[in-house]
């Protein structure tokens, strides 16, 4: 017979890092699709997205962006265009009350917008980059307060992140 007590505990830690792994998908997603509304559901509205450390590893210094109409208006515009798939693997969490500490890797692919499909084409650019977050419940829903993105490799041409 288990105690109910820890039983209960133990759903309510699976169900937070299933919502939290969700808000990660979103992110991903968002950008993926160009889907601002999906993106913007992702964010607390004063959300900071620090690409810094992965875009220094590639040579160019980039600004943390907040808040989140920053964020989802600076990223749309700049990978929503883009062939990409991102994909979010690794997920440790831990929770603390209505906060979470949230590590993952994220690989994403990249071509320029309409190429992605296309075997003749070669030029693309693809990133393992390891994802560190914050996070806050947010009434049933886990949202990204800040995230660091560090770039641990790259294979191609990063210039297509800037559309180049």
């Amino acid at each position: 017979m288990t105690d109910t007590s820890t039983s209960a505990a133990a759903l309510s830690a699976l169900l937070d890092r299933a919502a939290i792994t969700d808000t990660l998908h979103r992110y991903a997603a968002g950008l993926d699709l160009g889907d601002a509304e999906l993106l913007t559901s992702s964010l607390t509205e004063d959300a900071t997205v620090d690409l810094g450390p992965a875009m220094r590893r590639m040579g160019y210094e980039f600004p943390p962006l907040a808040p989140r109409e920053t964020v989802v208006g600076g990223l749309i515009e700049a990978v929503g265009p883009l062939d990409s798939s991102h994909s979010i693997s690794n997920v440790r969490v831990t929770v603390d009350g209505d906060s979470a500490t949230v590590y993952a890797y994220a690989q994403a692919q990249h071509f320029k917008p309409g190429t992605g499909s296309d075997p003749a084409v070669t030029r693309h650019v693809l990133l393992m980059n390891r994802y560190t977050a914050t996070m806050v419940r947010d009434g049933d829903q886990w949202r990204i307060k800040h995230l660091d993105i560090a770039n641990a490799w790259m294979d191609g041409d990063p210039l297509i992140l800037l559309g180049q």
